[in-house]
């Protein structure tokens, strides 16, 4: 019998099919399906699927249930995030303490050499690399996972495109349903906005005044929490004809400061919480401010468990709270969190 496998099944095609092909290469595959947030009725027909695609691959299904853990680590500095007047990043944080942390300590309970997941991504056991389907690519939500356990890592859908694996389970008979499943939302736990379900837990339409950088009062916004940085609409601003964009947030004065365009330039950034898989301790690198953006040049400095960045460019639009993430062409080489720009 090949090393045990432990994989994350979410009852979707992603996880489905990177059981089937660790099974296929011989490994000894056992399958784990993750209760994480409590969104009504959510478990009951994920946890369904998870097991269909579990009895279709002929191994064994394991839950774990960790509403609790996802709840204290990952839902709660959600809100407290957002609270904050900043920008959160709740799958790299449950991605480091509840996919890549609680499911170890569970592939250690049951002997598991391997831990893997349909995510698409790669690793050498010392550093993540972006996924060959650039479209599909998560290494960025990935970049705060502890070191130690990249060795055990397996992503058997990192050198694949989307497309071959719809293909692929396409053409297996019983895996037809699997591939007309609607995907995953970005944020599992967000059913429409983020507002909405954040009204549930804090105030958030709360009418509240509108400033230019002179600190001169010029409109007026349905409550700070509906605004991010860059954001050019849901607010009124006295007078303009130009386009206005948020550009900084007050959350204990309820006041947005909004200006051009060329306000939101940023040039330099300083991060904390860092996670690195470099002990270097002064680099030059690419840095990615928020998913989906071009990674930019930069100069690092790490100083403590600080980094200040010099962008050899401008990035606009960054925001506080969210993931600033260094690239050495491919390879990912760790980051941290943006706590003022």
């Amino acid at each position: 019998m090949g090393k045990k496998v432990l994989v994350g099944m979410s009852g979707g095609v992603d996880s489905t099919v990177s059981a089937l092909l660790l099974k296929e290469q011989g490994y000894d595959v056992e399958g784990l399906y993750m209760k994480l947030h409590s969104k009504p009725g959510y478990h009951e027909i994920n946890q369904t699927r998870a097991q269909k695609a579990a009895d279709f691959v002929g191994i064994k299904l394991h839950v774990l249930d960790l509403q609790d853990t996802f709840n204290k680590e990952v839902f709660q500095p959600f809100i407290d995030t957002y609270a904050e007047g900043k920008t959160p990043n709740p799958c790299a944080l449950c991605n480091r303490s509840l996919k890549f942390g609680e499911m170890v300590r569970f592939a250690d309970k049951i002997g598991a050499d391997y831990i893997a997941t349909g995510h698409y991504i790669k690793t050498d056991g010392k550093y993540f690399y972006e996924a060959d389907d650039d479209t599909k690519d998560q290494s960025y939500f990935l970049f705060y996972v502890d070191r130690t356990v990249l060795s055990r890592l397996l992503f058997p859908l990192g050198e694949k495109k989307k497309s071959e694996i719809k293909e692929l389970a396409a053409s297996i008979g019983g895996l037809e349903s699997f591939v007309s499943q609607r995907e995953s939302t970005e944020i599992c736990f967000v059913e429409t906005t983020y507002t909405d379900l954040l009204k549930d837990y804090v105030a958030v339409d709360k009418i509240g005044q509108v400033l230019d950088k002179d600190g001169n009062v010029v409109g007026e916004h349905k409550g700070y929490m509906h605004y991010t940085i860059g954001k050019r609409k849901g607010f009124t601003v006295r007078g303009a004809h130009d386009p206005h964009y948020v550009i900084s947030i007050d959350a204990k004065k309820n006041q947005i400061v909004v200006g051009k365009k060329e306000d939101l330039a940023c040039n330099s950034v300083v991060l904390n919480n860092l996670n690195l898989y470099t002990d270097e301790k002064e680099f030059d690198t690419t840095v990615k401010l928020r998913y989906r953006t071009r990674a930019v040049p930069c100069h690092v400095k790490v100083e403590k468990n600080k980094a200040f960045i010099t962008l050899k460019e401008s990035v606009f639009g960054v925001a506080t709270g969210q993931a600033a993430v260094f690239y050495d062409g491919k390879k990912l080489i760790g980051g941290g969190w943006i706590e003022k720009n």
